[in-house]
């Protein structure tokens, strides 16, 4: 009887049909669309006042621009948790409010981001889309495996053949 061999191809296929394989690694779009799928959550730039979360930009008083990233839009904004100096530093916001939230898919979660184009939205995506792909690899060389698959080993080396091997890598 033939082996189930686990090969890359393999596991590639089955990781896109979750939505993680290689063809969404090559596509910003396709990755964006299945993180945002998997936890559920929406991006949005129209303000309605009944997001779950907000990333805003603001002005001080003397002009500056500082960027706020906050559960609360009613006013009660912390300035040592919720304030940023800069944007490059809401990707970490974003990440960990997408991979906590608590959306389902008939009543995902709300994020509105008054630029739904800036760079720290991509980081932050792309780092869960790595977070969760591993993750899905994993479980897809489990389900393999419980399914009788196994990796194709390679036939031991005799001690004289490993002894060879290396000398011809030295010499």
């Amino acid at each position: 009887m033939k082996e189930k061999l686990i090969t890359d191809e393999l596991i590639n296929k089955r990781l896109e049909a979750k939505g993680f394989g290689e063809k969404q690694i090559e596509d910003e779009d396709l990755a964006k669309e299945a993180v945002l799928k998997h936890f559920s959550v929406e991006l949005t730039d129209d303000y309605s006042g009944n997001a779950d979360f907000y990333i805003y930009e603001e002005s001080t008083a003397d002009g500056y621009s500082v960027f706020v990233a906050t559960h609360d839009q009613r006013g009660r904004i912390n300035i040592n948790e919720n304030v940023y100096y800069y944007d490059s530093d809401l990707g970490d916001a974003l990440e960990e409010h997408i991979r906590y939230s608590n959306g389902d898919e008939d009543n995902p979660e709300i994020i509105y981001v008054d630029d739904l184009h800036q760079q720290f939205i991509d980081d932050a995506i792309m780092q869960l889309f790595e977070y969760l792909a591993e993750r899905f690899e994993e479980e897809v060389i489990d389900e393999l495996k419980d399914e009788g698959y196994v990796y194709d080993e390679p036939t031991p080396k005799t001690t004289a053949e490993f002894i060879n091997e290396v000398n011809n890598m030295l010499s």
